[in-house]
């Protein structure tokens, strides 16, 4: 079993800073709090929020205030936390991946609605094909 380091405020905001949340409020804002509050947008839709007691210095949290921290608002794992903190190495969090070949929405919706293929054609074709079915249409007379 690994042994984590005790956290730290600074461990809690580096963290945020490399996954990329964005910083929503701080001391300094007119809310007058003493947290600096982050959000994360994942790509299920929910939003992600957690806040970092001010200032963000080396004073250690509590067991149970991590544990609540870590799994609650960073929904993380201490190894996927440590690894993000010490080698930048972003937590899974299941984003759907387009496929490399993907068709542009842009191209598939001309191909739908003006083409007027039917939506399982369009995602039969590959990128060289549903451009060159638009081309056709584009430059074919009307009618044809």
């Amino acid at each position: 079993m690994t042994t984590w380091p005790q956290p730290t405020r600074a461990d809690h905001d580096a963290f945020c800073r490399r996954e990329g949340w964005t910083r929503v409020r701080d001391s300094r804002g007119s809310t007058g709090t003493h947290h600096i509050t982050y959000e994360l947008a994942l790509p299920d839709g929910q939003v992600l929020r957690t806040r970092v007691s001010h200032p963000p210095d080396q004073r250690d949290y509590g067991a149970s205030m991590w544990s609540h921290i870590v799994w609650d608002q960073l929904r993380v794992n201490e190894e996927e936390f440590w690894a993000c903190v010490r080698t930048a190495t972003m937590p899974e969090r299941g984003g759907v991946q387009a496929p490399a070949e993907a068709l542009p929405a842009e191209l598939a919706y001309l191909l739908v609605r003006r083409v007027g293929l039917a939506e399982h054609e369009v995602a039969s074709l590959t990128r060289a094909q549903a451009i060159e079915r638009l081309q056709q249409y584009w430059t074919s007379p009307p009618g044809q």
